[in-house]
């Protein structure tokens, strides 16, 4: 992806209308772990080496930045792993919200938020149900195999409550929730929430969106909208707690694309493979214009301070210590033992399957530290804009 940007980036930059998150998540990507973040020299202390390591950009878009920050999100979250199961849950927006989500990003992908977590709680409290306040963690993902707008949420939800008596309250039947009842309450939570940021001015308009200011237009859009049956997903629950931390590690931090899936970027087209889980979950190899690969890439990329990992009920940050501490006196279950803090380099052994600091020269030095190496000075581009359409 670095490659492909260095390339192409600047010429799609001149051509084309950017807002600054875009403009910045480009700029990392081309600068990740190059000389212009700067870095140090370490040398060998058996054969004097010299290996030169330059700094990651940890932009959260960056395909080479994401698995130390998995692995520090996944390890911190395992002390709140309750012995109960756990179910994965997908609300999914349909595509005709899309082009107004490429304009007000943060209302669209807030208000699915809101909707989705609105719901599952509601649910959750209705004794019919549970009867309690049930756990929630949320991961928002934009995107789909072939890096089309594919706006939803992923749902990790506690399978049980903690009841007003301070009891757990167990499923009653072999699945939590009815997934026909979610998807019908999920659409009509969104789309009153969606009528309420149009008549507040909210939401900005333009291009193919342009006429939906209206409020005659955008009655008919949300009518439109209300006539279709909205998707909500519910899997099997989770073996056990391996296989939830195992869930959290594969959808928090990922991506639109990993550097893995692309195959080739030559001659103005980029070759990438994806899964078309229309077709029986085969893996096919896409070819796009290098211009159409970016466009579409962009359009994953979240507004500057965007939360798209939440939680809500239990596990909210507010009360969740407390909440915990309560749910695991009603399942008698002990509390979980602080974890020593990792090192960094035991860190890297772990993920890499190496040892970072044995010399790559002649395999028996270890790398010593020798000194700094600058910033290398970067040009500065056009101005910057509020969002793109």
């Amino acid at each position: 992806m670095a490659h492909i940007f260095r390339e192409y980036g600047e010429a799609y930059r001149s051509t084309h209308t950017l807002c600054a998150p875009q403009r910045r998540v480009m700029q990392a990507i081309e600068d990740c772990r190059t000389a212009a973040l700067g870095g140090h020299l370490e040398a060998c202390d058996h054969c004097g080496a010299e290996v030169a390591r330059y700094h990651s950009c940890r932009n959260r878009h960056c395909p080479k930045c994401q698995t130390m920050a998995k692995e520090r999100w996944v390890e911190a979250r395992c002390a709140e792993l309750l012995p109960v199961p756990y179910f994965h849950l997908v609300f999914t927006l349909p595509h005709e919200i899309n082009p107004l989500a490429q304009g007000n990003p943060k209302v669209i992908y807030s208000l699915l938020f809101q909707a989705a977590s609105n719901t599952l709680q509601t649910f959750g409290r209705d004794p019919k149900w549970l009867g309690g306040e049930i756990g929630i963690t949320m991961v928002l993902h934009t995107w789909g195999q072939n890096l089309s707008q594919h706006l939803h949420v992923h749902c990790l939800m506690t399978g049980g409550a903690l009841g007003p008596e301070g009891q757990w309250i167990a499923p009653k039947r072999g699945f939590l929730f009815p997934v026909r009842a979610l998807s019908i309450v999920f659409r009509g939570k969104y789309l009153e929430a969606l009528k309420e940021s149009f008549e507040a001015g909210k939401l900005d308009f333009a291009g193919e969106t342009t006429a939906l200011a209206e409020p005659s237009a955008f009655r008919a859009f949300l009518t439109k909208l209300r006539a279709k049956d909205w998707v909500v997903y519910a899997k099997r629950p989770f073996g056990g707690p391996k296989d939830v931390l195992a869930y959290l590690g594969r959808y928090t931090h990922r991506i639109a694309i990993t550097n893995e899936r692309i195959l080739a970027c030559e001659n103005g087209e980029v070759r990438f493979r994806w899964r078309d889980y229309a077709h029986g979950n085969k893996v096919k190899v896409m070819r796009l214009p290098v211009e159409e690969f970016i466009r579409r890439l962009l359009l994953h990329v979240l507004p500057k301070g965007f939360q798209r990992i939440r939680h809500y009920g239990l596990l909210a940050n507010r009360y969740r210590t407390e909440h915990l501490a309560a749910c695991r006196a009603a399942l008698d279950a002990p509390t979980p033992a602080p974890a020593d803090p990792e090192t960094l380099e035991a860190f890297l052994s772990r993920v890499l399957g190496t040892d970072p600091n044995r010399c790559p020269h002649c395999g028996e030095g270890r790398l010593r530290p020798v000194r700094l190496l600058p910033r290398l000075p970067r040009a500065t581009g056009p101005p910057l804009l509020r969002w793109a359409t």
